[in-house]
């Protein structure tokens, strides 16, 4: 188990019905400035799939699925999902949605395989959105530009926060900036993928990192990234691989790099069989998703998810996603945390 303990932490909102009142908040604004920032429609979103269609999201390939057979469909096994990467592409497509809009939706997951900690739990919920682009989009300057959107709808939720809860004080920069993992390999060379994220967002306060999934210089990867919706592949104008990336956030309670999306351009029928044949999974090729992409049958879309409690525990000044959300923790967790003020659900 990997705690931190912030000294002297106290509930910057008194109580737990504050803290629910400002969660509340936190949702209802930041739903309203992305959807209006991204020109998105909201729709409603399964917590279930067939196993076996690849529509799923395979996060790093290793997690496990929790499944179950249904009864009512001759025992046929389904899952819950791990996210709606996929089937957000094909509900666009079902939609008929022109480029320049797009849907989200609240995603609610398990992943009984996280490590449980400060910002891990095995209950996800966030905001999953995608939108339609054209082929043209498929480029570094449209994926800046949508998170610098992105980050301008978060900004906007930390400054109406502040106007109904005053203790809450601002203190995102005014610009999020941008740096390639292979540039943030080679300025911190001696620290881990998880130490750079720490330093580049200690110093610039609010972080794009671009390529996260692709093979770096020295033969590591930044981060884990499936091969079959974010694009970690295709050459961007800066010379390097990838449209794709992560946003993280300085935390001051924490002391660390916090991560509130992951996101980027989505494969397109290339580019998803060369990240499949780089992982070893041109079998996917015959999995209905993956059948329909490669036909042309789906929309280029950009898209990612935008961690609900995530976000709350950040603007919020939480120590714990457990304050925010209602999980199961370890005895011994919740011990720590209730001797350290910090009161999980």
């Amino acid at each position: 188990m990997s705690l931190i303990i912030p000294q002297g932490y106290r509930n910057l909102l008194g109580d737990t019905e504050h803290t629910e009142k400002a969660i509340k908040a936190v949702k209802d604004m930041f739903q309203e400035n992305l959807s209006a920032q991204l020109t998105l429609l909201r729709v409603t979103a399964p917590m279930v799939v067939l196993s076996g269609t690849g529509i799923n999201d395979d996060l790093n390939g290793v997690e496990r699925p929790v499944r179950f057979p249904v009864k009512g469909m001759e025992e046929r096994e389904a899952e819950v999902v791990h996210s709606l990467a996929k089937w957000k592409r094909l509900k666009l497509g079902e939609l008929g949605i022109a480029p320049g809009r797009g849907i989200y939706t609240d995603m609610n997951a398990l992943r009984p395989d996280e490590e449980l900690d400060n910002l891990h739990s095995i209950y996800v919920d966030q905001w999953d959105w995608e939108k339609v682009i054209r082929k043209e989009d498929r480029n570094l300057d449209f994926l800046k530009r949508t998170v610098r959107r992105i980050y301008e709808a978060i900004k906007v939720t930390e400054n109406k926060l502040y106007v109904e809860f005053p203790q809450i004080v601002p203190e995102l920069p005014d610009e999020i900036r941008f740096i390639h993992s292979e540039d943030l390999r080679a300025r911190y060379p001696g620290l881990t993928a998880k130490e750079r994220e720490n330093e580049i967002v200690r110093e610039w306060g609010a972080v794009f990192i671009i390529g996260i999934g692709g093979v770096l210089s020295d033969g590591t990867i930044h981060d884990g990234r499936a091969a079959d919706y974010d694009d970690w592949s295709t050459p961007n104008s800066e010379g390097y691989r990838g449209l794709n990336g992560d946003i993280l956030l300085w935390n001051k309670v924490l002391g660390c790099a916090f991560e509130v999306s992951s996101m980027g351009i989505r494969v397109d029928e290339d580019a998803l069989r060369t990240q499949l044949a780089i992982r070893g999974q041109s079998w996917k090729e015959s999995l209905y998703f993956h059948r329909r992409l490669l036909a042309g049958e789906l929309p280029y879309t950009i898209g990612g998810g935008i961690g609900q409690s995530r976000l709350c525990m950040y603007l919020l000044r939480k120590a714990h996603i457990g304050e925010i959300q209602s999980a199961l923790w370890p005895e011994t967790m919740r011990t720590l945390c209730h001797e350290a003020g910090i009161e999980l659900v």
